[in-house]
């Protein structure tokens, strides 16, 4: 399996004891937990992650099968209302050791607080929202780049790539998609010819936006959101005779986006992400995946394998303690399948493992594009 080779494999066999976080020394009972949307209009990106990270544990149990480790799993919803009640959820259960997750950014934002309070660490494979990065959080990693990095990586795709001289940006109002938004703006500049808000869950006519599109002539329009409402904007945008490139990030890389947009009216469209495609992880990763779950890998799910690896590698090496834990995750070096994972006092990616790619819609699936590069 390809977790063995990321693992440093130690004894399993472990003497009576009760496990946990917050004391024993044993590695039995231990439990990750996920945080992340399992059902909601965003479920299918939190599935990608969960299935990811239940991949990793299943694959360590096999090789553990006298002492193994639980996957917890918490349904927020994508919903930053539920996510400070869940986090509490999890604190309270002493016998797990790391977060995977949260997956979304108002929810890191919202549950976070609680999981510093608990010294409980937490790595997200998905969050990117740049402000989270500097909130003093000591628990807090994240696996990819943030929109800092992905932000003026879609802008540099739209002015290099596309050539597209005027610039619609919309977003959805959420932590995630107005900061991914702000940031686009300031990096195409004198590019941006217009922009507008629309409301996450809400927001299903789209035409007072595509009015306004229309009026500046906009040769490209970037959205700042998840894929529900991308598709519903996409679809009514060609029906409207919009024929400008929708460019959107890493919260529309489904294909429940297609299925929303309709095949004709998704093709072409760009979509970054902080994530190298799937297919390239090392070792048998989409190979099992794909045996496991009956689908390819999804965005994040390459990522969240190899977030719980680095818990899973702590546990095997004798950190069976919260403290303990976060004290390993914060100094690792871990070679994953999907990429190498080192952690800034801020608990941002090591810029020398930044990754942006751009993905296109053809045929009615997404394919990967290029690695965007910004220097």
């Amino acid at each position: 399996m390809a977790l063995a080779s990321a693992l440093v494999m130690g004894a399993s066999a472990c003497s009576g004891g009760s496990g946990g976080g917050s004391g024993s020394d044993s590695k039995c009972g231990l439990k990750i937990a996920f945080f992340g949307a399992l059902t909601g209009d965003a479920a299918n990106l939190g599935i990608n992650i969960k299935n990811g990270a239940k991949l990793a544990i299943e694959e360590y149990n096999e090789k553990h099968s006298d002492c193994k480790v639980d996957l917890v799993e918490k349904d927020s919803q994508g919903d930053e209302k539920q996510a400070a009640g869940l986090a509490r959820e999890v604190v309270k259960d002493k016998k797990i050791i790391g977060v995977v997750g949260p997956a979304f950014s108002g929810e890191t934002e919202a549950a976070t607080p609680i999981f510093e309070e608990a010294k409980l660490p937490i790595i997200s494979p998905s969050a990117t929202r740049t402000s989270l990065g500097s909130k003093g959080w000591k628990v807090f990693h994240r696996g990819l780049g943030n929109d800092d990095s992905q932000g003026p990586a879609a802008a540099a795709y739209i002015k290099n790539t596309l050539k597209a001289q005027k610039v619609f940006v919309i977003d959805d109002q959420s932590a995630y998609g107005a900061g991914l938004a702000d940031n686009v703006k300031t990096a195409l500049g004198a590019q941006k010819v217009g922009d507008d808000k629309v409301e996450r869950n809400v927001t299903k006519d789209f035409n007072p936006v595509i009015t306004k599109i229309k009026s500046t002539g906009a040769e490209a329009v970037f959205y700042g959101g998840y894929y529900q409402e991308a598709g519903l904007l996409v679809k009514q945008m060609r029906a409207a005779g919009v024929t400008a490139t929708l460019v959107a990030a890493d919260g529309v890389k489904d294909p429940a986006y297609i299925e929303t947009a309709g095949k004709a009216a998704a093709e072409g469209t760009v979509l970054t992400c902080p994530c190298a495609p799937a297919s390239e992880a090392k070792g048998n990763f989409a190979e099992n995946y794909k045996k496991k779950w009956g689908q390819e890998a999804g965005t994040y799910s390459d990522i969240a394998y190899d977030a719980a690896g680095i818990f899973l590698k702590g546990i095997d090496g004798g950190n069976t303690t919260t403290a303990k834990m976060q004290e390993f995750v914060t100094g690792v070096t871990f070679e994953g399948i999907a990429n190498t994972y080192k952690f800034t006092d801020k608990g941002e990616l090591d810029s020398q493992y930044l990754k942006i790619w751009a993905y296109k819609v053809a045929g009615g699936e997404i394919k990967a594009d290029q690695e965007i590069k910004t220097q």
